[in-house]
């Protein structure tokens, strides 16, 4: 583990506790000498970063230190990366430079030794079939997805029978190279799947479904997962 990783690593895990934790704790978890550990604290002081430690109880970071979002571990950052890339490699036009720009972001706000697992990482999405066409405007769509706001969509199902639905639409979901469109569907009154090669038109519609998103999404995940089960 790189000594910028160590640094990060041993915020995390002050932050993650009240009590105090012993240097000798600390060096077990990190897997490191004892003294170390004592020049990683002393760097850490360095930075002013404020951990207090006591002999024989241990060091504890104060409450009201709050880390730098972007004082990531190499794992995070190529998750990050792997994850930006499979999204630039598979979503639509306006997501796929989104996530472009968040790599050169990140790679622009990270120490210089940590650039190579932004921008050179050990992990990579492979494409193996041809990229999906996207048939209607996903920026749209997500927009309608935050707002809350009904969709009219024009489905055509696998047997051939065509129907007009309103649909709280809560997700555009990914499965290998398909694209769903997934909400609660008020004439059937339940949660669909609508692939978006079936969808024939769809619009977006200005007033917003009732009831909250988060609520509506944990009971989609219920129910798939009694599908599962069944």
């Amino acid at each position: 583990m790189r000594r910028t990783e160590r640094l990060f690593q041993i915020i995390q895990i002050l932050r993650s506790t009240r009590s105090p934790i012993t240097g000798r704790e600390l060096a077990h978890e990190l897997e490191i000498s004892l003294s170390t550990l004592y020049r990683d604290m002393a760097e850490l002081h360095a930075q002013r970063i404020p951990i207090t430690g006591e002999a024989g109880i241990g060091y504890v970071l104060d409450d009201g230190y709050d880390m730098p979002p972007l004082m990531l571990t190499a794992d995070e950052l190529e998750a990050a990366a792997l994850g930006a890339a499979w999204v630039a490699s598979e979503a639509d036009p306006s997501l796929a430079r989104a996530a472009r720009d968040l790599v050169s972001k990140l790679s622009s706000a990270i120490p210089k030794e940590l650039r190579p697992v932004v921008l050179d990482g050990s992990t990579k999405p492979i494409q193996t079939r041809a990229r999906v066409v996207e048939r209607f405007d996903s920026a749209l769509l997500r927009h309608a997805i935050r707002e809350r706001y009904r969709l009219q969509l024009i489905y055509t199902d696998r047997d051939g029978a065509t129907t007009d639905r309103i649909v709280w639409l809560l997700l555009i979901a990914f499965l290998d190279r398909t694209r769903y469109l997934v909400g609660w569907c008020e004439s059937k009154e339940d949660y669909r799947h609508f692939k978006t090669e079936r969808v024939e038109d769809l619009k977006v519609i200005g007033n917003k479904y009732p009831g909250r998103r988060a609520a509506l999404l944990r009971g989609w995940e219920e129910a798939t997962a009694r599908q599962v089960r069944s």
